[in-house]
């Protein structure tokens, strides 16, 4: 999609900062010693950010600031909706498994999604960082990137919380349900 087309019109981009600045100060343990009036001004800045902002928005994800970069200066937005985004569930893992799939197959894969969406998928890392800061996927779960060694031997990993523990699996490439889909990192 050229660069163009990845901005909001201006009464979007309001709505959405609006929206994002909501749940930023009812969540201030997501991001503490970070003001909204700084990370206003970052996104102000950023039409394709706030674009890929408003994907994560309208697919569920219920984007909010995990943290900040002081290394690059950038904010660090994540989907901490409940659980795995409604508009993302029902995907396999990247491009190959849904071509390996002869029937049956799912709408898209989470990787070509979220590179779509201008977003990344969390690494194992990011996933269980995230989960310090709240019960997240208590019922369903979600796709984390894969090492190439894992996926290059046709699997892909995902994540959870059951029984207060966080947990790590692994599953064909090719493989979808209604309850798993992905969480997205974007950096501002």
């Amino acid at each position: 999609m050229s660069s163009n087309k990845r901005k909001l019109p201006a009464s979007q981009a309001e709505e959405l900062l609006g929206i994002l600045k909501t749940r930023f100060e009812k969540n201030m343990k997501r991001h503490k010693g970070v003001e909204w009036a700084q990370v206003q001004a970052r996104l102000e800045g950023s039409a394709e950010k706030m674009w890929s902002l408003n994907e994560m928005e309208m697919t569920g994800g219920e984007p909010d600031v995990i943290g900040y970069d002081k290394k690059t200066g950038e904010y660090i937005f994540c989907d901490c909706a409940a659980e795995s985004p409604k508009g993302r569930r029902s995907v396999c893992y990247d491009e190959d498994a849904l071509e390996s799939r002869k029937e049956h197959k799912p709408q898209n894969s989470a990787i070509e999604m979220a590179r779509g969406m201008g977003i990344e998928l969390l690494t194992e890392e990011q996933y269980r960082e995230l989960q310090e800061l709240g019960n997240f996927d208590m019922k369903t779960s979600s796709w984390v990137r894969t090492p190439a060694a894992i996926r290059e031997l046709g699997g892909a990993l995902f994540c959870d919380r059951r029984y207060d523990h966080v947990f790590l699996y692994h599953n064909g490439a090719e493989s979808y349900y209604a309850a798993r889909g992905f969480r997205g990192l974007l950096s501002v």
